[in-house]
This record gives structure tokens, C-alpha cells and sequence, in this order.
């Protein structure tokens, strides 16, 4: 099991394009942990800004009765790719696992199945 400092690490380490990831609590909206970024990249804005796409859409699905979860969310930007990933058991509730991507080097499909791993192997 890998603790949130690893688990970032993780994802910047070998997820292909990733340039900065965190985890997020959606309650509060404060990055838990972050990693990447830079000047020109303001990861905790970032988080507590996407806090707010996780609450919009959770509560659309309860609007339209939809009884689902959500996986992961995907935002895509001209340079880059948001990967916003819910995480689910072992006290993850509330909690998400954001990452970035460069949309030129990053194989999604790929970012997808690595982020689903490091999550599960996650320890809160």
C-alpha cells in the first residue's frame, strides 16, 4: 500500500505526460498533497477549482436520479489533458486524485489504467 506522497510520485514517476498531480478532499476543497505544477501552473488553485466541477456533477447526477458512480472525470484543454479520479473505499470518500497531462506526450488510455492502479493501491 503507498501513501499519498508516494502514490503522487507514482503518477509523475510513470505515467507518461503527467506534470503534476494531488489529492484532493471535494468537501473542503484542499489539496491533501501535490506534486508538479510550477509558476505557471498553480496546483492548489487548481484542485480546490476542480473540487467544484466534482460537486456540480455529483449533484446533477442526483438531479436526474442517475444512482451511478463516477470514475474519473476528463477535461480536455489544446495543450493538455485533467484527469480528475474519485476514489472509493479504504476512507477515500470525498477524496479524489487529480492529474495533469501534456496532451503531446501523454497516451490517455494508458494515464487512465495507471492513475485506476495507483489509486487502488492507495492507503489513506
Amino acid at each position: 500500500m503507498a501513501n499519498t506522497e508516494t502514490a503522487l510520485k507514482e503518477c509523475l514517476g510513470t505515467i507518461e505526460g503527467a506534470t503534476a498531480a494531488a489529492l484532493v478532499d471535494y468537501t473542503s476543497g484542499m489539496a491533501l498533497g501535490t506534486l508538479g505544477g510550477g509558476k505557471d501552473f498553480n496546483l492548489e488553485v487548481a484542485a480546490a477549482g476542480n473540487t467544484d466541477v466534482v460537486r456540480a456533477k455529483l449533484r446533477t447526477m442526483e438531479h436526474l436520479g442517475l444512482n451511478e458512480e463516477i470514475e474519473d472525470i476528463l477535461i480536455t484543454l489544446s495543450s493538455q489533458y485533467h484527469l480528475i479520479r474519485l476514489l472509493r473505499g479504504r476512507g477515500g470518500n470525498g477524496l479524489f486524485l487529480y492529474l495533469v497531462l501534456d496532451a503531446g506526450r501523454a497516451n490517455l488510455a494508458m494515464a487512465r489504467h495507471q492513475l485506476r492502479r495507483i489509486e487502488s493501491e492507495l492507503e489513506i
